[in-house]
């Protein structure tokens, strides 16, 4: 504990006076102490073993929220299982976030783990604020003490803070933003919170040239200087520089309202004409933005892009009976349809699209002469793996050149192909007027970066075949249900696709509606039509 610090109990309140600022810790659950950190083992010289009991538990984080709270960073760090790391950390909650006081109230503990919520107060040049927020800690034995000790996180200063991230306030390093739709209506954190950290992103590459002023901030600084800082507390606002986006705040009000029905999902909506990106919502709402950096297999809805080069190439057409057999192999790996289902030989290409017959694309794999078919057609037709500029940072698809049983996977959205929810609205967007135009939140006005454009576009005929085929998955195919409540032009796509193993797999699902295309998937969300479909015809119906 620094030099000349007393600490005092007072109603249950560990409260600490030293230079002026005060910090103090409800102990609400664990009972009394003197709020000094000591390891809950040190009493013992036996090396203990098994998970901590309920007692070790309750002492080790009363002993570290009192440590922390008092200021007393080398005693906290010390109750952790990584103390050089966590020194810091707890060192620069008072020094460079600028809290000068902390009220720590603990949670009843839930197994290892204990709950508490902070209430601090920062100050920075003589202007105050209070700042709360709630986070947890899990108590875990040593491996080399065997004492109880914290398993140190960074989430446990704060719940998003990640690995090599700080907390810092002072002056922000950019100018404050108030970003609108392109209609002119203002989008907000609060209003539509998956907005969250592609605001930040927004802030930090356009904050300076918008004509605002910094304010007074507490923020994340990450650890990658590519990744944007995190606002959690202005304690004076700075004038914002206004930036127009190209989102529309209605199909984001949609957007925001779907995903929230599930524990993981994310959605685009890109408009076909133009690129402009309509619409952007993950839940969780974390800092991270799975819609646009999210990297999986997206099952069936790439045989939007299968299709199209089967066509491009003269291999089948909308109207060509294909055979969907239960099994299809193809050098050596054996792929088969959802429940075994089979078709009639007599069946067109059209309706193995509509009802997602795998097989029916495995069994024209041979007809291609070239394994590196699809790789070429996601990159010089639909603009996958072309260094995309959005305005905020993206992940724009990756469809590697494969060979035998992994290059018949990608058939189906399987195997290496690596996607998400921006890149499939972005292929159904191509898809639907026939020329791919990459996805901007920004128009490329603002700063005249570099577009990235395909090679070549889609033929009329091709173009208006998938269209049809989309149609049909839309009226009486796979995507009926799910889109039943869009009206006007309509089409769709579903798919799903397994990682890793899970048993459930994740939902994907694609659509358009005149001139507005959008994607989602559902983590562990089933057939796509069940989870990921309704998330899209809510955004196609608000955005339309």
């Amino acid at each position: 504990m620094r030099s000349g610090a007393k600490v005092a109990v007072v109603g249950g309140v560990f409260v600490l006076v030293a230079g002026g600022l005060g910090y103090g810790v409800y102990d609400v659950l664990l009972g009394g102490g003197d709020g000094g950190g000591t390891e809950t083992a040190a009493a013992s010289s036996e090396v203990r073993t098994g998970p901590p009991d309920k007692k070790e538990i309750e002492e080790t984080a009363r002993s570290f929220l009192a440590a922390w709270a008092s200021g007393d960073a080398p005693t906290a760090a010390r109750l952790t299982n990584n103390d050089a790391v966590a020194e810091p950390l707890l060192a620069g909650y008072g020094a460079e976030a600028h809290v000068t006081k902390a009220v720590i109230t603990p949670g009843p503990a839930v197994g290892a783990k204990v709950p508490y919520t902070v209430k601090a107060t920062v100050s920075y040049e003589g202007r105050t604020k209070p700042w709360s927020y709630s986070s947890e800690l899990t108590v875990v034995r040593g491996l080399t003490t065997g004492k109880a000790l914290v398993d140190w996180e960074p989430t446990v200063i704060h719940p998003e803070l990640t690995e090599g991230a700080t907390l810092k306030t002072g002056e922000s390093s950019t100018a404050a933003i108030e970003a609108v739709d392109h209609n002119g209506k203002v989008l907000d954190k609060e209003t539509y919170p998956s907005l969250g950290p592609i605001l930040d992103g927004l802030r930090d590459k356009y904050g300076d040239t918008t004509g605002g002023s910094p304010g007074i901030e507490t923020w994340i600084e990450p650890a990658d200087e590519q990744l944007p800082d995190t606002t959690l507390l202005t304690l004076a606002k700075g004038k914002p520089g206004k930036l127009r986006t190209t989102l529309d705040a209605d199909a984001q009000a949609a957007a925001e309202k779907a995903v929230k029905q599930f524990s993981a999902a994310s959605v685009v909506a890109v408009r076909p004409s133009t690129g402009s990106i309509r619409a952007v919502a993950n839940n969780p709402a974390t800092g991270f933005n799975a819609a646009m950096l999210g990297k999986q297999a997206p099952g069936s809805t790439l045989k939007i892009m299968t299709a199209a080069m089967l066509m491009d190439k003269g291999l089948v057409s909308a109207n060509s009976p294909v055979e969907c057999p239960k099994e299809a192999t193809w050098q050596g790996r054996t792929f088969h349809n959802l429940k075994y289902f089979e078709l009639p030989p007599t069946d067109t290409f059209s309706t193995s699209f509509a009802r997602s017959c795998n097989t029916a694309f495995i069994k024209l794999i041979d007809d291609t002469k070239d394994d590196s078919a699809l790789a070429k057609e996601a990159r010089d037709v639909f603009g996958i793996g072309l260094q995309w500029k959005t305005g905020i940072p993206s992940f724009d698809g990756s469809v590697p050149e494969e060979s035998g049983g992994e290059a018949a996977a990608q058939y189906i959205g399987q195997g290496t192909v690596q996607m998400n929810a921006l890149n499939i609205a972005s292929i159904t967007a191509t898809a639907r007027n026939g020329t791919f135009r990459q996805p901007v939140i920004v128009p490329q006005s603002l700063d005249d970066r570099p577009i990235a454009t395909a090679s070549r576009s889609l033929s009329p005929s091709v173009t208006g075949q998938l269209n049809d085929m989309m149609r049909a998955t839309a009226s009486w195919g796979t995507g009926q249900a799910a889109m039943a409540p869009v009206h006007g032009d309509k089409g769709a796509k579903t798919g799903s696709a397994e990682v890793d193993g899970q048993g459930t797999s994740n939902s994907w699902f694609t659509g358009f509606n005149n001139d507005l295309a959008a994607a989602a998937v559902v983590q562990s969300g089933g057939h796509g039509g069940d989870a990921a479909g309704p998330v899209v015809a809510a955004v196609l119906s608000a955005g339309s």
